[in-house]
């Protein structure tokens, strides 16, 4: 069969790249070409459009870069009809992967979607047009099957693909982790600042300046594999701050604590069991726009997950001096920090064990084959 998968960031990029390893092990006449990045490169697809060319954050932001956008699925469509795929697969990106979904439906192609909008958090209309447009939804958190479900859906939950990438993954030596990376013998705090630059550029700044005084650990940025490193020397501006590209699982694997911008990265902080603290920044119209909009009680994974506040969350306003209050309870409180580590226990089991991309690969293939 013929696969078109889209896929608008870093952490899509990676689903994707596993999804295909494994569709392949069902489908031996599988061919694949998506809008995605170099994992999926790798894993064989043919990549029409790089998802660093899409990287909008903030409703602020998308109104101004419509134009693009607009281009954007414009080739995207155009290269749907072009390459005409027996299915359409949609990963996470909900504002861009819907239209796709509508556009695929009206032109008779099969569309499953991996890793489902959270429309639970904001935007509850896109359920009407989830239900019309989507065959079928694989969902990557525990509550969603039964709430998509509930409304109509075709939904089902088969585990998280972070277990299956973090499984997979096989720690470096220590001694070379720090040697290779020019790394002192001072403890580690992890910076994992997003991967758009805007959400670098609005986030980063914010965790170095809380981290100023903290001379007993060594700052580590977890570089986006899309982002050049001129761009965090501007922010680093000669302070002794190290980046690790492509490094990730390894940097979590050494710190001690973590400051996290919210979004995957918060799950993969928790299950790697760093005590992290979550933070999050738009620009000011994006945040006044779209503040209305959401209604949830917590914005990180892991608190959503567990239902509960297991990490501090922090949004927008005073993150310096936030940031700094809660970093010295995480390296200074050892109760505090056992607390949030047990927790982290929980969340794994809550989470559930690898082979989701398997077990995804299996029924979507079964589902298209039946």
């Amino acid at each position: 069969m013929k696969y078109y998968l889209v896929a608008g960031e870093a952490s899509g990029d990676l689903h994707g790249s596993n999804l295909i390893k494994n569709l392949k092990e069902f489908d031996q006449k599988a061919h694949f070409r998506c809008f995605g990045g170099d994992l999926m490169r790798k894993a064989g697809a043919e990549v029409a459009f790089h998802y660093r060319q899409m990287s909008f954050i903030g409703v602020w932001e998308i109104l101004k870069n419509l134009k693009t956008i607009n281009l954007t699925l414009e080739h995207c469509r155009t290269d749907i009809l072009n390459y005409k795929p027996d299915v359409v697969i949609l990963i996470d990106y909900p504002g861009f992967n819907l239209k796709i979904a509508e556009f695929a439906k009206a032109h008779h192609i099969k569309t499953l979607y991996y890793i489902a909008p959270k429309v639970w958090a904001s935007r509850k209309s896109r359920i009407r047009r989830i239900r019309k447009s989507v065959d079928k939804l694989y969902v990557i958190l525990p509550f969603e099957e039964g709430y998509f479900n509930r409304r109509g859906c075709n939904a089902e939950y088969l585990g998280n693909p972070l277990t299956d990438a973090i499984t997979a993954f096989t720690p470096a030596n220590t001694d070379a982790f720090f040697r290779e990376n020019n790394l002192n013998n001072k403890p580690i705090i992890a910076l994992l600042a997003g991967s758009r630059k805007l959400e670098i550029r609005l986030c980063l700044p914010e965790m170095i300046k809380a981290c100023e005084h903290i001379d007993e650990y060594q700052l580590v940025i977890a570089g986006a594999p899309s982002i050049p490193l001129t761009f965090y020397d501007y922010f680093i501006q000669g302070r002794n701050i190290k980046i690790v590209y492509d490094l990730t699982y390894d940097l979590l694997n050494h710190a001690h604590a973590a400051i996290v911008v919210s979004g995957t990265a918060t799950l993969e902080t928790a299950l790697f069991k760093v005590p992290e603290v979550v933070i999050y920044k738009v620009s000011t119209p994006s945040y006044i726009i779209g503040r209305p909009f959401v209604y949830i009680k917590f914005f990180s994974l892991v608190n959503i997950i567990m239902d509960k506040p297991v990490v501090k969350e922090l949004l927008q306003f005073n993150l310096v001096h936030d940031i700094r209050k809660e970093l010295t309870r995480l390296l200074a409180d050892r109760e505090y920090r056992q607390k949030m580590l047990n927790n982290f226990n929980l969340l794994a089991v809550e989470v559930g064990s690898p082979g989701t991309s398997t077990r995804v690969a299996r029924s979507m293939f079964h589902h298209l084959t039946q």
